[in-house]
């Protein structure tokens, strides 16, 4: 019990002034949501004030703990809060949706503005969107990039399970073509699995037909 107070008052000691102005505004719906800096900076702090009271096992070893802990998380999370802004920036009004999870940030893109019907090359009107994309990926180089593609259940499995494949595939590659390093990107196909829509109608499948690129940012060395 006495840890966990004093660990709980370091952390809102060290990560107030950190925190102060860690707000983002969400561009699609005008309201203010808790960064990543934030979120980073009190998770940091968590964990470093525990490994600092467990290696040091006093007062003094919890404070620098927290205090190293908050900063790392802090900055993680801001850099990951300036990609997602400039991404939405980027990418608004592209049919692009982008999601959060976790620290990660999450590209969906629907199949009717990537590809033609049952075909895994990219769309001719698609290559600007992909080209926004890259550029911010390689302003933050210290990513982590997964491409997956995804079916819907119509139709035979085993051409779904290829045809998302190649279609995550062709993403890959075209980011690769635009200098992102090819070490950083990671391909998989997931056919039907993971549905985000019903696919009763062609409206679900449509959705559920797709590519996905989730990037994760990497700790600093």
């Amino acid at each position: 019990m006495k840890l966990r107070k004093l660990v709980m008052g370091i952390i809102f000691i060290v990560s107030l002034p950190l925190l102060s102005g860690c707000t983002a505004i969400n561009p699609y719906t005008g309201e203010k949501q808790v960064s990543d800096t934030a979120i980073g900076t009190g998770v940091g702090a968590i964990g470093g004030a525990l490994a600092g009271q467990l290696i040091g096992g006093n007062t003094a070893g919890t404070l620098i703990g927290a205090g190293i802990g908050a900063l790392a998380g802090g900055v993680i999370g801001n850099v990951m809060d300036r990609q997602n802004e400039e991404l939405r920036a980027q990418l608004q009004g592209t049919g692009v949706q982008i999601a959060r999870s976790g620290k990660d940030i999450r590209l969906i893109m629907p199949g009717d503005i990537t590809f033609e019907n049952d075909r895994a090359d990219i769309r001719g009107s698609f290559y600007n969107t992909l080209n926004s994309v890259a550029i911010v990926l390689k302003k933050y180089n210290n990513t982590t990039i997964k491409v997956a593609g995804f079916a819907s259940s119509t139709g035979n499995a085993m051409h779904n399970q290829e045809l998302s494949e190649a279609r995550a595939r062709s993403v890959a590659d075209y980011l690769i073509s635009h200098k992102i390093d090819p070490n950083r990107v990671m391909v998989v196909g997931y056919g039907a699995r993971y549905p985000i829509a019903s696919n009763a109608t062609k409206e679900g499948q449509a959705q559920n037909r797709r590519v996905e690129i989730t990037i994760h940012q990497l700790a600093k060395k």
